[in-house]
């Protein structure tokens, strides 16, 4: 359908107009299909289709339209929805009609068939439809048809519905149709009720001739409780008893209607109230006397029937339900009373009933019911009193009915009276039956005033003979009849006359000082709260003298002393019942303890102001009740009232504004302040905050924008809390402290937030101020929890919007500013900072800065100013400089970034506070933080001494973050810190952002280097690296070589940092330069720094960052080294305690190593220009530097001691690379024997000094102890990765053994191993990877030791088992243990994060080297070895741990990092498919070692132990399992599938009568084995997750073996690649030694039948004495330990 439409709208129109002859037959069908979505695509469909032919679809119409109509009535909206809309779009709404009466014989045909002839069985097709899919698609059918024609009948014109008298008639007569209204389908019900109705308009006269049927069919159905039939049934009951004069002679009125009607009454509807209600006084409206008979019985019945309806389940819980219900009662209450308005002895039964029995009752019930309460009752009765009063009251009316209605009236007063009485005279009267008392007269009283649930409009019943000239009532009244205020608004509201409201006023009036009374003797009696809190509401509603006067009366008839207590002295002038009754009673009450909640007795002030005519009376009342020891709740209450509503504020607006209650609050907020802070026993929370509550209102409430009270007043109490504030912040921990701040800052937010311009006053700023200064200090510092800080933040925020937000542009002189300035200037300077500290200042003064940038247009120049007076001077930035720990200078020292040759042995041992931040760094973060901020706001700065003033704050910035990154073991502190800055934008990042608005800072930092270098020239280094600024940039700043020289440490450090960035021609001219100078020092000035020290400092910078830079120089500065030498001998640091030697010729001396260094790179590169004096300079000067090195290894904590070593074995790392490196051809360019030297001299000296020496300081020293020899040991590490294995193996250690120990190996590798494997366990990553290194040279050679004792276990018992190296093995059962605490609490398979460099990073890289070695070791050992080896690891389960502890060290996602993202179709590199280089220095990659190093050594487990990986894989749990099988599918499997098929097709193993091929897209190889006439082809199948699933072995081509002879041998090659641990080329040559074997004529072993044992490779040797059968040792003691015998397998005789 949808394909159909599409096509009609796309198509031509006379394409589309070849559709029209089919369309009828199909749209009769499918508009009726079961599918409602078919259905609704089918109207979408036919639109598209009218749309194009538009009146083309004319003759086709009749045959349409009558489900064309039916569909337009569809039970499925969307459909029915749709065909509307077809409908309209092919006729316009005049023409419809027309177009409906065009086709209205067919449309009859269609209905009539469906109504009366079809059934589900005609409709649908028997043998494909299911009986419910049948019946449901009836049922929907007459439901439409029977809508259908309803609509057909309400759309003809009038004239065209006669023609269809004789069809309808012809319906109606059939007693199938009649039978729809019984139909147990409620959709059917609904429809056919709905046509009811539409017949009862259109066509009556057919109706009326089947009155005998339709009134029973409608009338009986009364009772019908289905939500969906209700509202048609009850519209067709309305059209049947209008439509049919005599339709109650058609039913049993009193057997068959009334009790159904009275059965759904009773059931308040059955949960259809609002449905059913609203229609009852229309139906009894027409029901006549004669069926009504009695008429007290059929009222008395009707109206208890609502009653009990009221009290229904569906009622009780549904406040509409409720409302429905009363609604209807009233409305039928004053139907009924209208109707028996007459003096007949019946009518007055009627009225009686109604009233005494009915309405009465209700009224009753309804004040001990608040939900009837809080129903429509009480404005119902209030209306229908109103009709009886307006009755009783005109004067159009004859005598007779206001007689009666006045009679009415009073019966009404009387019983209401009644009623009230009895709810108030009682002792334990409720508090709700109270309430409805004063609810219900507060209603009767000003109409207006009705409850929440009835302010909604409504519609209004008016009864015949009800006027509509109420608003012309009040007209009719004379202007000098004196009204009270309420009878006023009720009449001007509701334009009632005044006249009938006085009336009411009065009876009103009776009855309230008659209950009033009635409380008033409860309450002096019985002290009866409930009967207080009544009469409260009773004198709020009514504010009369008159009820005042009868409360004194009743008073003074208890108690005549009363009105003449000494206390309250009631003077002449108090003639005022109202104010008497204030001293005699409210002032008491108000004291009374017992009343905790006063609030009501306000409502009685209040009505006792209402009745005093003066303001200065009122005044002076106010005043006096201040002077009175009230609760302060009283005062909050009062103010609270006066607040909501403005009658009252006026009532009381001059003593809010007056001294009395002003100079009350000021003492109020002293005692809070003073008693919070304190004193240590504080009132009860409760009453304290009444006290906080009631100055928060008097300081946040306005009218017309002026505070409550004087601003005098405000001002003062503003001063007091301020004085608190400064309190709270010099008070230490105390637990009142929260309370009382809480509380002040709930004041002064609602203060800030409230009032428009309060920060005019001095002391509000000044509190803003020191609610800034609380939010700065932490929560440690201020003793403040996080919650109280929050709410001091909001409070502080509204009073800066506030400040904002009254000037616009921020004032110049603001005080504020300038205090805030001022004391955040003191803080970052003088105070003591933690991080948490600082992070609460910098996000307080910048949540300052924020809200005036975004708030204020002048705000920038405001801020910059701000920010300009906390910053210190020059001389305060140089002493805070100077202040910084020099411990920075230890890590570019070591890493060449800098020279030095000054005292700096201090650099070390020169701490500073572990607990709290250098002012420095605390200044330069929030200073720049800010600056930061403003740069962000305004881009281009347009005065100049704002830039330079940002500049130099951001320069101070980088220079403290340069100082945070060179410390080498930074405390927590400062890492902390640093973290916190980046979190907040203070980082090179956000600096780098905003760099092209800095255009000074590049050359301010320049310039700051060169005056004072060190720490200024790392941080300029790092800003142009940072920025990738180029030569081109430089260049202004550096061109001028000439200002470099004389060279100071300033100039030098610059050039060395800056070396990287500038132009190779600026580098060439300073090497030129300084070589020209280098030869023309003065001996005197060899070490200086404007000598030969900075010469070559600055030449070595220059050549190190450039390689191809003035090599023709380098021979000339060497010869310069080499006349020192002959001339100065002493500078030349050689075979000497380098302790006792200066400072500067340390320093010469590590350059002169460092130019050898660059020298040696240059050599490597290029050839040799040296000749024998220069290398024997150079060899015998760097092992005379060695020496002096290790001579002066006690004074490594001295940094430029340690340099030197450190460049000592860097120049031996580089003499070691050059001779391993150099070329063939550049062999016979070197001096003669130079090469034999090297290795028969030099490099045997170099490791007899390095191999000692890195043991010596490893056992000297503890890992924690190391932190100043971490850099030594790097470069030892790196000079002893160039040793040979020969000279490892010729070491000159000193000898060490373990007793105990098992060994094969020669005592020289015994302590060799016993010497380098524990420290393994070394908590310093350079040397665990240096020892690595060494031991992996000669790890492929220890399995030959093992080799000579293989054959002693060949005929043991049970199972044989060989350890690998004992040293290994018990440093790896050390690690072991520390690993398994360090990750004991992951489960496998969650990846655990070892931070790098850490104690447990060293234990984990330890553990895991430690299992490479062991894997290095296996993989060079024998197969036979092998097996004995596994067995040992099986054994102590070392390999199971090993696993389980690598799926908690491997990443989920083990790719390499840093890949380029853009090259999606290539495989991206992961840590199983590159190799890691473990570099001793490389710390750039340190981060991904330990997942890396796990994924290696995984890899080497699966490739070197597949058999024993196996084992355990199948042995583990299922989720372990699932995981492990996912993880080496995804990444391992296809790297081990594609390495073994390589390795089988590079293979050069040549097999004797054996071929072997292999196919890498198939994973398969293929061996092929000939003997003279028998070849045996077998197919080896990887698996996809290889190696940890089973090799499966497949037969090829056999010729010349029997069938169980091949099975043997499948079986036997299957159990080797399985079980054995080794590739496949070595399973298969195992496998065909066993063939040869069986071939050779070695029978088999008849237990495994195999030749050749499948896991230690033995063949059977133990024979049995009577069998002669031979037995694989291992065999044998399978078969005695799981039989428990100790007899032959074959013969069962004893073995022996």
């Amino acid at each position: 359908m949808q394909e159909f439409g599409f096509m009609c709208k796309e198509r031509e129109m006379e394409t589309v107009r070849g559709v029209l002859p089919y369309w009828p037959r199909i749209y009769c069908k499918i508009s009726l299909d079961l599918d409602r979505r078919v259905r609704e695509a089918t109207q979408q469909a036919f639109e598209q289709l009218i749309l194009k032919v538009k009146k083309y679809l004319a003759p086709h119409l009749k045959s349409l339209m009558g489900f064309w109509l039916i569909a337009q009535c569809d039970t499925y909206s969307p459909a029915a929805s749709s065909a509307r809309v077809a409908f309209e779009a092919a006729f316009p709404a005049h023409k419809q009609p027309e177009a409906l009466a065009f086709c209205k014989e067919e449309i009859m045909n269609v209905l009539l068939d469906h109504l009366l002839k079809e059934t589900p069985d005609t409709l649908s097709d028997t043998q494909a439809v299911p009986i419910e899919d049948r019946e449901s698609k009836y049922f929907r059918v007459v439901t439409c048809s029977l809508l259908a024609l309803k609509r057909l009948l309400c759309m003809l014109p009038r004239s065209e519905n006669s023609s269809l008298q004789e069809r309808l008639a012809h319906l109606l007569s059939q007693s199938k149709f009649w039978k729809y209204s019984k139909h147990s389908t409620s959709s059917i019900r609904s429809a056919f009720f709905e046509l009811m109705s539409a017949l009862c308009q259109c066509s009556p006269d057919v109706l009326r001739a089947e009155a005998s049927r339709l009134c029973p069919a409608v009338l009986l159905s009364i009772d019908d409780s289905d939500a969906v039939v209700c509202p048609a049934l009850w519209e067709a009951v309305l059209y049947t008893i209008t439509t049919i004069e005599d339709c109650w002679e058609h039913v049993n009125a009193q057997k068959g209607v009334l009790p159904k009607l009275w059965s759904v009454l009773r059931e308040g509807g059955r949960g259809l109230a609002t449905v059913i209600f609203p229609n009852l006084l229309p139906f009894i409206s027409r029901v006549p006397t004669n069926i009504i008979k009695t008429p007290t019985d059929f009222y008395s019945n009707f109206f208890n029937s609502l009653g009990q309806g009221l009290s229904s389940e569906r009622a009780v819980a549904s406040p509409a339900e409720c409302s429905a219900i009363i609604s209807a009662y009233m409305e039928c209450l004053r139907f009924a009373m209208q109707e028996n308005a007459g003096e007949e002895e019946e009518n007055k039964k009627v009225q009686q009933i109604l009233i005494s029995d009915q309405l009465m009752p209700l009224i009753d019930s309804s004040l001990k019911d608040p939900k009837l309460q809080n129903s429509p009752l009480f404005s119902q009765v209030e209306e229908t009193l109103y009709s009886w009063e307006k009755k009783a009251e005109s004067q159009g009316l004859d005598d007779k009915l206001s007689r009666i209605h006045a009679t009415l009236l009073r019966e009404f007063w009387e019983n209401l009276a009644h009623i009230c009485v009895s709810h108030v005279d009682v002792i334990e009267a409720g508090e709700k039956n109270l309430a409805g008392v004063s609810g219900l007269l507060q209603v009767l009283q000003n109409p207006n005033c009705l409850l929440k649930v009835n302010k909604k409009k409504k519609a209004k019943i008016r009864f015949k003979g009800e006027g509509d000239d109420e608003s012309d009532a009040v007209s009719h009244v004379s202007e000098s009849q004196p009204m009270s205020k309420f009878i006023m608004e009720t009449c001007s509201s509701s334009g009632r006359d005044p006249g009938i409201a006085q009336l009411r006023q009065e009876r009103l009036e009776d009855l309230v000082c008659k209950l009033a009374e009635l409380s008033m003797v409860y309450i002096s009696e019985q002290r009866s709260q409930q009967h207080l809190m009544f009469l409260a509401a009773l004198l709020s509603t009514f504010p009369s003298i008159r009820v005042f006067q009868v409360l004194l009366q009743q008073s003074s008839e208890e108690d005549p002393k009363n009105l003449n207590s000494p206390d309250h002295d009631v003077t002449p002038r108090h003639k005022n019942p109202a104010v008497q009754f204030l001293y005699a009673k409210l002032i008491f009450w108000f004291n009374d303890k017992s009343l905790e909640e006063s609030d009501f007795l306000v409502d009685i002030l209040y009505s006792v102001l209402f009745c005093c005519t003066d303001s200065s009376e009122r005044k002076h009342l106010l005043d006096d009740m201040t002077k009175m020891n009230f609760k302060w709740s009283v005062f909050l209450y009062i103010i609270q009232k006066a607040c909501t509503d403005p009658e009252k504020y006026s009532l009381a607006s001059d003593w809010l504004k007056g001294e009395v209650l002003g100079e009350r609050l000021i003492c109020l907020a002293n005692d809070l302040c003073t008693s919070g802070l304190m004193d240590k026993a504080t009132p009860s929370e409760a009453y304290c905050s009444k006290k906080w509550a009631l100055l928060s209102l008097v300081l946040s409430e306005h009218v017309h924008n002026e505070y409550l009270i004087a601003d005098a007043y405000v001002e003062k109490i503003i001063n007091k809390l301020h004085s608190a504030l400064m309190k709270a912040r010099n008070l230490s921990k105390a637990g009142h402290l929260e309370q009382s701040v809480s509380f002040i800052c709930d004041v002064g937010s609602n203060f800030f937030s409230s009032i428009k311009g309060c920060l005019q006053m001095p002391s509000a700023e000044d509190l803003l101020l020191t609610i800034f200064q609380l939010c700065a200090q932490a929560s440690d510092t201020s003793h403040m929890s996080e919650s109280l800080l929050l709410k001091l933040k909001n409070t502080w925020l509204a009073g800066l919007h506030s400040l904002v937000c009254q000037y616009k542009n921020m004032p110049q002189g603001s005080n504020f500013l300038k205090q805030s300035a001022q004391w955040v200037k003191d803080q970052i300077q003088t105070s003591h900072l933690n991080v948490k500290s600082l992070q609460s200042l910098i996000c307080t003064v910048d949540d300052l800065y924020s809200t005036i940038l975004d708030s204020s247009l002048s705000g920038f120049s405001l801020l910059a100013e701000h920010t300009a007076s906390m910053m210190p001077s020059a001389e305060t930035w140089q002493k805070m400089r100077h202040a910084l720990s020099s411990q920075w200078l230890s890590k570019p020292l070591l890493e060449g970034r800098l020279s030095m040759n000054t005292e700096t042995s201090g650099t070390d041992l020169k701490s500073f506070p572990k607990t709290w931040l250098p002012s420095h760094l605390c200044t330069a973060s929030l200073l720049s933080k800010m600056a930061l901020r403003l740069l962000e706001k305004e881009k281009s700065l347009k005065e100049e001494e704002i830039g330079v003033k940002i500049n130099i704050t951001v320069a101070e910035m980088l220079y403290s973050l340069q100082w945070c990154e060179e410390l080498e073991k930074p405390p927590t502190l400062i890492g902390e810190c640093c973290e916190m800055l980046c979190s907040l934008g203070v980082s090179h990042e956000k600096v780098m952002d905003l760099s092209v608005h800095l255009p000074g800072l590049l050359e301010l930092l320049y310039n700051r280097s060169k005056e004072d270098g060190s720490l200024w020239s790392l941080t300029a280094n790092r800003f142009i690296h940072k920025r990738g600024a180029g030569p081109s940039e430089l260049l202004p700043l550096t061109e001028d070589t000439e200002k470099y020289f004389p060279v100071t440490l300033g100039s030098l450090h610059t050039i060395q940092s800056l070396s990287a960035f500038l132009c190779p021609e600026l580098k060439e001219e300073l090497v030129i330069q300084c070589t020209a100078r280098l030869m023309t020092c003065s001996a005197s000035a060899v070490s200086c720094t404007d000598g030969g020290f900075g010469y070559l400092a600055i030449i070595n910078s220059c050549l190190g960052s450039d390689s191809d830079l003035c090599q023709e120089i380098l021979p000339g500065v060497l010869k310069v080294m080499l006349s020192w030498k002959d001339d100065q001998e002493d500078i030349f640091l050689f075979s000497s305690n380098v302790q006792d030697s200066s400072q500067s010729l340390i320093g010469l001396n590590v350059e002169m190593i460092r130019f050898l260094s660059i020298l040696l790179k240059y050599l490597a590169s290029s050839v040799s220009s040296l000749v024998d004096v220069d290398w024997d300079f150079i060899m015998c000067s760097m092992l005379a530097w060695l020496e002096s090195a290790c001579e002066s290894s006690a004074a490594y904590h001295i940094p430029l001691v340690r340099l030197f070593a450190c460049a000592s074995c860097d120049l031996a790392t580089e003499i070691s690379h050059y001779f391993e490196s150099v070329a063939t051809s550049t062999t016979m360019s070197l001096p003669a024997n130079l090469m034999s030297e090297w290795k028969e001299f030099f490099s045997e000296g170099i490791y007899s000094l390095m191999l000692p020496m890195l043991v010596r300081i490893a056992e000297e020293y503890k890992a924690s102890e190391t932190s100043h020899m971490s850099h030594v040991l790097k470069s030892l590490g790196r000079t002893l990765g160039y040793i040979s294995k020969e000279q490892l193996l010729n070491h000159k250690l000193p000898a060490k053994f373990v007793a105990g120990q098992k060994t094969n190996l020669t005592d020289s590798l015994q302590s060799l191993l016993n010497t380098l494997a524990p420290l393994l366990l070394y908590r310093e990553r350079s040397v665990q990877i240096t020892v690595y290194h060494l031991l992996d040279k000669i790890m492929a050679d220890l399995p030959g030791f093992d080799d000579e004792d293989l054959k002693s276990y060949g005929d043991e018992d049970e199972e044989p088992a060989l350890s690998p190296p004992a040293a290994l093995m018990s440093v790896l059962a050390i690690q072991e243990d520390l690993v398994e605490s360090i990750l004991k609490e992951i489960p496998v398979g969650e990846f655990a994060v070892i931070e790098p460099l850490k104690e447990e990073f060293c234990f984990v890289l330890g553990y895991l080297l430690t299992w490479k070695l062991i894997l290095t070791f296996f993989k060079a050992a024998s197969s036979q070895l092998r097996a004995l080896y596994s067995q040992y690891l099986r054994k102590t389960k070392s390999l199971n741990k090993l696993l389980y502890n690598l799926f908690k060290l491997m990443p989920h996602n083990p790719v390499l990092p840093g890949q380029a993202s853009d090259m999606p179709s290539k495989e991206p590199k992961t840590f199983f498919t590159e190799e890691l280089q473990l570099a001793v220095k490389g710390t750039a990659t340190v981060q991904q070692e330990v997942p890396h190093l796990a994924c290696c050594v995984y890899h080497m487990t699966l490739k070197d132990l597949p058999a024993m990986v196996r084992l355990w894989w199948n042995g583990c749990e299922k989720r372990i399992f699932n995981v492990v099988d996912r993880f080496t599918t995804k990444y391992v499997s296809s790297v081990l599938s594609s390495q073994e098929i390589s390795s089988v097709q590079l293979s050069t193993q040549v097999f004797d009568g054996m071929t072997v091929k292999a196919r890498s897209t198939t994973r398969e190889v293929i061996a092929t084995y000939s003997v003279d006439d028998i070849c045996i082809e077998l197919i080896i199948q990887l698996p996809q997750n290889y190696p940890l699933g089973s090799i499966t072995v497949e037969s090829g081509r056999r010729v010349g073996v029997a069938v169980q002879q091949w099975r043997n041998w499948m079986l036997q090659l299957n159990t080797y690649l399985t079980h054995q641990n080794g590739s496949i080329m070595e399973g298969l040559a195992l496998w065909k030694n066993n063939v040869d074997k069986r071939f050779e004529g070695v029978e088999d072993c008849m237990i495994c039948f195999s030749v050749i044992h499948g896991s230690n490779y033995s063949l059977p040797k133990k024979a049995c004495r009577t069998c002669k059968k031979k037995f694989h040792s291992e065999c044998l003691y399978k078969w005695f330990t799981s039989s428990n015998k100790s007899t032959c397998p074959l013969c069962r005789e004893t073995f022996f």
